[in-house]
């Protein structure tokens, strides 16, 4: 694997792209009894923050192929051989011999699987170039953001700007998921895992900017794509998660992760609400995981 600290930085690199977010004061987590409040998504505190840049949208394929092209670099998967892909994606004889996990069936270690291939050999990025990169790990995701003259988004940061200048909403755009039956964003639509009737219009990613943007002019902030955030994750730590700028635990087993995917429904994984959070380890990929890149301003 190449080395983050060998990557230097993207010549381009600029704000292009990116929104500038004032910072200042909000509201982070929720009281929500609709949540998974043993996630530590509460309690309800304010967070004051620094003013930053977040890219518009999340990183996509042809932002990621472009990282590799002037690096060289090799993702995780790629050295580990393999990835989770969403069974469903697979044919019958793939889905048979994939190394599958008892809790979440639904998932199959696919050899092969990678940023490239999504779905393993025999896959591409045909018609996906605009979509967001999956299979990256934190550490992948962490390499290209340095490359880019950037860095991942603290948790706070990412969820002042998920809101999208509303204080307590459940989505980026309000209380309703689908305001006068409109779809803001990609996740299952159905019967959680047998039936995505794909009303939102995706089975799988959707373009970096499909969608409406929030009230920032972010695309995506929920659904799509999970986003790694910098900080190591915790359910207890709540100090090191409050006040001014706050960066998380020092040390931890694993990373943040926010927004959901297009794998979320509400009848067992309703976390693309704004407060949601989840986590995997730095290493860990997927299908449904990307991220998107800040900057401090």
């Amino acid at each position: 694997m190449v080395l983050a600290a060998s990557l230097g930085t993207s010549p381009s690199s600029s704000t292009e792209g990116m929104v500038r977010l004032d910072g200042g004061a909000f509201r982070m987590g929720t009281d929500d009894r609709d949540g998974f409040l043993a996630d530590g998504e509460g309690p309800v505190r304010e967070v004051i923050l620094d003013p930053f840049w977040l890219d518009r949208c999340a990183v996509s394929n042809a932002d990621f192929e472009r990282f590799v092209g002037e690096t060289a670099y090799v993702t995780e998967a790629e050295t580990i051989g393999w990835s989770f892909v969403f069974a469903g994606f697979l044919p019958a004889a793939v889905r048979r011999t994939a190394r599958r996990v008892p809790q979440t069936p639904w998932w199959a270690g696919v050899e092969g699987a990678a940023w490239r291939t999504p779905e393993g050999p025999g896959s591409d990025l045909t018609d996906r170039i605009d979509h967001p990169v999956v299979h990256v790990s934190w550490n992948d995701a962490r390499a290209y953001a340095r490359w880019a003259g950037k860095r991942l988004p603290t948790e706070a940061e990412w969820e002042l700007a998920a809101r999208g200048g509303l204080d307590q909403a459940r989505y980026p755009w309000g209380d309703e998921l689908t305001p006068d039956g409109e779809h803001r964003c990609n996740i299952w639509q159905g019967r959680f895992p047998v039936r995505n009737s794909k009303d939102d219009g995706y089975a799988g990613t959707a373009p970096v900017s499909a969608f409406a943007p929030n009230g920032f002019g972010l695309h995506n902030m929920a659904g799509n794509v999970w986003e790694w955030c910098e900080d190591w994750f915790s359910t207890t730590a709540l100090e090191s998660r409050s006040g001014r700028s706050p960066r998380g635990p020092t040390q931890g087993s694993a990373r943040v992760m926010r927004g959901g995917s297009y794998l979320c429904h509400d009848s067992y994984c309703n976390r693309y609400r704004v407060a949601a959070r989840s986590s995997n380890t730095p290493d860990s990929s997927g299908g449904n995981l990307g991220f998107r890149c800040a900057r401090s301003a």
